[in-house]
């Protein structure tokens, strides 16, 4: 690619992270209960009764803490103080440990809960902030999480991790992440988001232990998760890991295929990292043949040969980050042409020009839902921020 169209996609993909951190920053502060506000509508105005996830808490901590390290501007690191402080103040079990599921407005437990998924997201969003502050204490806590999911979470006979505990960590009958999951034992995304976040822990404390179950993570995505037929994400397991599901989501598909070489290489697995690389660039090829808009926009998901045909802002987002990856590993153009693509769909329709930050989802007429919340348990800065970090990242780097 030429260096001024280079220099064109990273001024405007600037200028969007910018413009999604100052979103953030004046419509998601609590300014009278602390922390952040649980959910708003599209023009901000506040659910007063939304619970305040920690999924949500912990990716604010993350967003805010690697927006500082992209960017040294200290009020960004200021916001990561106000997201650190909350968690560990209304989130954090002071009995048992780990995190809860979720707090109410006032900060009272309103789920006790301990879903591996925001353990997970807890050491992301801390591991984050000691980069970005260097205090100890969120290192530790990390550490701490890290070791909980060891403890409770891991499955000793057929590897990999179980889904959800009780707050004292007794076995749960219920153990979905949301209402429109499978109540299996195991699924993809909560090991999607143990290996991101491990992944993150990793690079500041390489603890060889730590290496050795990033290691197992990326075998058990390589010869139980990714299917070897289709090469997408099998979604849902029983314990032995019995397939029990047959939906493809578009999403978690082309981010894990760039989350999955970032973990073996930052482990510095050369046999594993030449293996993600494969599988990664297969599975970034069968999200584009098969879930693909002429339009460069991603599709949410299929299942039983039914097509969802919504464009969700988060798979818009990851794509990007996958179609820069696997340019990168094979410089072939048309990877680059796709991200482009992409970052076009998301500038004339996913960005809300009117009221900011980006909608929830558009539908196949191009058209958004306008009646999806902004901020919300789901609704975050983590993909746009974060894909929008990478891509500038990676552009920079092919501008040297």
């Amino acid at each position: 690619m030429k260096t001024d169209k280079i220099a064109k996609l990273i001024s405007e993909q600037d200028q969007e992270l910018k413009e999604v951190l100052q979103f953030w920053a004046d419509k998601s502060i609590d300014d009278v209960n602390g922390g952040f506000i649980g959910e708003t509508n599209r023009e901000g105005v506040q659910v007063e009764d939304a619970d305040k996830g920690a999924v949500l808490n912990a990716r604010l901590l993350w967003t805010y803490s690697a927006a500082y390290n992209y960017s040294k501007d200290t009020k960004y690191l200021e916001l990561a103080d106000r997201a650190y402080d909350y968690l560990m103040e209304y989130f954090k079990d002071q009995k048992f440990g780990g995190l809860y599921w979720a707090v109410d407005n006032n900060g009272k437990v309103a789920n006790r809960r301990k879903q591996a998924y925001a353990q997970g997201f807890g050491i992301y969003g801390l591991s984050e902030y000691y980069r970005a502050s260097g205090k100890k204490e969120s290192l530790d806590e990390a550490i701490v999480l890290y070791h909980l999911i060891e403890k409770h979470f891991k499955d000793d006979k057929f590897g990999g991790y179980i889904e959800a505990l009780d707050n004292d960590w007794s076995p749960l009958e219920d153990m979905r992440l949301s209402a429109k999951d499978a109540n299996e034992p195991k699924s993809m995304n909560t090991h999607l988001h143990i290996i991101e976040p491990y992944t993150n822990l990793y690079r500041v404390w390489p603890d060889t232990v730590l290496k050795t179950k990033i290691q197992h993570l990326l075998e058990v995505f390589r010869d139980h998760i990714i299917d070897q037929q289709t090469a997408h994400f099998n979604l849902f397991f029983d314990m032995d890991w019995t397939v029990k599901s047959e939906i493809v989501s578009y999403g978690h598909d082309i981010e894990g295929a760039w989350l999955l070489t970032e973990a073996a290489h930052e482990i510095k697995d050369d046999e594993l990292l030449i293996q993600m690389k494969e599988i990664g660039k297969r599975m970034v090829d069968v999200t584009i043949n098969e879930g693909m808009d002429n339009d460069g926009s991603i599709f949410y998901e299929k299942e039983n040969g039914h097509l969802d045909t919504d464009k969700h802002w988060w798979p818009q987002a990851e794509a990007m980050v996958g179609l820069m990856d696997v340019y990168q590993n094979t410089g072939d153009e048309a990877y680059m042409e796709a991200m482009t693509k992409v970052w076009t769909f998301i500038k004339n329709n996913v960005k809300d020009s009117e009221c900011g930050e980006w909608f929830g989802k558009v539908h196949l007429n191009g058209n958004p839902d306008v009646e999806e919340c902004k901020i919300g348990f789901w609704k975050c800065p983590y993909h746009n921020s974060r894909a929008l970090i990478e891509v500038i990242n990676r552009l920079k780097m092919l501008d040297k």
